[in-house]
């Protein structure tokens, strides 16, 4: 008996442990959550913020042009035959085939250069541009974080919703078992017919068939979910907001407010991408200020044939270089660049347009999931008082099985009902949020 009482606690044990593994493998993650780990998983904010990082060393590099700029070098040579001319060539004289050559046989040589901008109209502007590009790469860095914001709020919501179906569905599940319980009891006792008992279990399979679809439903959604924020899909997630409190901690929407567009951030991005041309222009329009270099050099060299001679020098200067006319080029290239500015400023107007319509459509949208929450509210109060009554004349006998299932199936429909108004009230608000650029949860 003893070893048999080990075993049993033996897989006891390991029955807890593997139930303890299976529960801790499910994540439970809120609508914050779910924000949040998206911004450390997503491959869209990850390429944005690289764009950043590469705004830095732009920066860096661009800087670095205007620091002075250090190179050593040297070399050796070895001539194996030597350029000569004969003597009398080149009016000496000397005996018959005598050769004077212009290179000795041994050169080695060091030298050392330093080289500094002065002044360059190109690197004071280029010094600009990648500063203004690093501020342009964090709009797009906001606009990402933002983009993908909004993206797990549309997929958080829906499983969400269905979520809550489902728990009302459990409940009327569970009030027509009973019901169906207490009718195959008055059956028994030949107090009803078994038309009652059949009504009411048809009613039950059509909950039950209900149920197992929109639990494949709320599976598709939550698999939609984990895509959009970057989770495993093979890994069990759940969400565990509820809309009624989502309603609570979103707040009413703003109504009333002005549209200030500064509150988007690819409008932002928009405009410090203008400025990022504006100094192009601007750059293309002065092409003909001059560049100045300065720089040095030391240099130390030792040649001779079998004694070799050490021979120093070295230099300090400056070069100025001014372009005359480059045949048009800087006009194109000017022409080019006003162009994409007004190409920019016509989105602009564009995205102004855009953004007015969307807050505008979103106020009304939100006005109308109002009017509908409260009707819905009102039917669902009133079905609440219709399935009350027809359960008293049910039990007092005066009432039909009919009435029964069709009220009750008229509350699901109505609790079912109210639960998509709160939810388009909900999405309403979060939609006001996002055209106004207040949307930070």
């Amino acid at each position: 008996m003893q070893p048999s009482i080990h075993k049993h606690l033996a897989l006891a044990f390991l029955i807890l442990l593997f139930s303890a593994n299976t529960a801790g493998a499910q994540t439970t993650m809120t609508l914050s959550d779910c924000i949040q780990y998206a911004f450390t998983k997503s491959p869209d904010i990850k390429l944005a913020e690289l764009v950043v990082k590469d705004a830095d060393w732009q920066i860096k590099e661009s800087t670095s042009l205007g620091l002075p700029q250090f190179s050593i070098g040297g070399g050796y040579q070895y001539f194996i035959k030597q350029p000569a001319l004969p003597a009398e060539a080149l009016g000496f004289e000397a005996p018959e085939g005598t050769k004077i050559a212009f290179q000795l046989r041994n050169s080695l040589s060091l030298n050392g250069q330093v080289n500094q901008l002065l002044f360059s109209n190109d690197y004071l502007i280029g010094l600009k541009a990648s500063r203004l590009y690093r501020q342009y790469a964090d709009y797009q860095l906001v606009t990402a974080k933002q983009n993908m914001r909004n993206r797990v709020t549309d997929a958080y919501l829906p499983p969400l919703v269905v979520s809550e179906y489902l728990k009302n569905l459990d409940q009327n599940i569970a009030n027509l078992e009973i019901l169906l319980n207490d009718t195959k009891a008055i059956n028994e006792a030949g107090l009803n017919e078994q038309l009652d008992v059949d009504r009411i279990q048809l009613q039950l399979d059509v909950l039950r068939s209900d149920r197992s679809n929109l639990t494949r439903q709320r599976d598709n959604l939550l698999n939609v979910l984990k895509f959009v924020t970057g989770y495993p899909v093979n890994e069990a997630l759940e969400v565990s907001d509820n809309v009624e409190k989502l309603l609570t901690d979103i707040g009413e929407a703003d109504m009333v407010s002005t549209i200030d567009f500064m509150n988007r951030p690819e409008y932002l991005e928009l405009l410090k991408g203008r400025e990022v041309q504006t100094l192009n222009a601007e750059r293309y329009k002065k092409y003909w200020m001059p560049n100045l270099f300065g720089y040095g050099q030391y240099q130390t060299s030792w040649q001779g044939n079998s004694n070799l001679f050490w021979i120093p020098s070295s230099v300090v200067g400056v070069t100025l270089s001014v372009n005359v006319w480059d045949g048009g080029t800087s006009r194109a290239k000017r022409e080019r660049v006003q162009i994409g500015i007004n190409e920019l400023d016509e989105r602009k107007r564009q995205l102004e347009s855009a953004i007015t319509l969307e807050v505008n459509n979103a106020r009304n949208q939100y006005e109308n999931a109002l009017n509908v929450l409260e009707n819905k509210r009102r039917n669902l109060a009133l079905t609440e008082r219709i399935v009350d009554t027809t359960k008293k004349k049910y039990t007092a006998g005066v009432g039909s099985s009919f009435e029964l299932v069709a009220t009750d199936l008229q509350l699901y429909t109505a609790q079912r009902d109210l639960l998509q108004a709160k939810y388009d009230v909900l999405n309403a608000r979060v939609a006001v949020q996002k055209a106004l650029g207040q949307w930070r949860y």
